[in-house]
């Protein structure tokens, strides 16, 4: 019988650092702390203190999964960029190009946490979950997912959207009541969800989630070299410029 495949996952999308290891989806160490520009700074000691408290080496994992975003820029390229360092750096029998890497949608992340909190909370499994993250600049990154029995399936791709146009979205998605929508922006944009009938969940995407995905993901084919591994941004701007800052009513 094969040994079971062990990842690292690493999500530093929002403003936590999500950290875990394990092995077939389990996690077995994990480190949750401020992410933002302390991600940077923490990660790596971090990975090693996971490593060394599991007694595992980097050779001895199979992949690398990373939030590949949409999310926060910075922390995006920090993910990336750790998770390519450690690929390449980590050359050995069995992968001599390094270790393969699984680049995963955040968002896609975030529905699978909530997915396993609904579930841990004994709710009922929803036909959909959106996952609404907080882009900041008054919008939102959005994406949806039908729940099946082999797991998530995409039914919409991760895009922006303004909370004014939400409800709009979900109607053409066809996403109705029996739609759950999970996030972090019910608070920060309030009057977007005032009339929506839809049940909530607050929810971020975290590096267990990301390692429950990656062994059907890599089972699937989905993993690649260091070298093609990227983020996924969706939006281009960072910022508002001054003028448009000053235009804001």
């Amino acid at each position: 019988m094969p040994a079971p495949a062990r990842f690292l996952a690493i999500e530093t999308s929002t403003d936590t650092l999500s950290l875990a290891l394990g092995e077939s989806g389990t996690a077995l160490q994990r480190h949750r702390g401020p992410g933002g520009a302390q991600a940077s700074t923490t990660l790596l000691p971090q990975v090693q203190a996971l490593l060394d408290a599991a007694g595992w080496r980097l050779t001895d994992l199979d992949a690398i999964a990373f939030g590949r975003g949409p999310g926060s820029f910075t922390g995006l390229r920090t993910a990336c960029a750790v998770a390519q360092g450690l690929a390449y750096g980590t050359r050995s029998a069995r992968h001599p190009q390094g270790l393969p890497l699984l680049p995963l949608d955040t968002l896609l992340a975030l529905a699978e946490q909530a997915r396993t909190d609904h579930g841990a909370d004994g709710r009922p499994t929803p036909r959909h979950i959106a996952a609404l993250l907080d882009a900041r600049m008054d919008e939102l990154y959005v994406a949806a997912y039908a729940l099946h029995p082999d797991g998530l399936r995409e039914a919409a791709p991760p895009r922006l959207c303004a909370p004014a146009d939400l409800a709009g979205w979900l109607d053409d998605q066809g996403l109705g009541r029996d739609t759950l929508l999970a996030g972090n922006a019910f608070g920060v944009y309030p009057q977007a969800f005032d009339a929506l009938p839809h049940e909530r969940r607050t929810a971020l995407p975290t590096a267990d989630a990301l390692l429950r995905l990656a062994p059907a993901l890599l089972a699937a084919g989905h993993a690649v070299a260091a070298r093609d591994a990227l983020p996924l941004y969706v939006r281009n701007k960072v910022a508002r410029t001054t003028a448009e800052r000053e235009a804001r009513p």
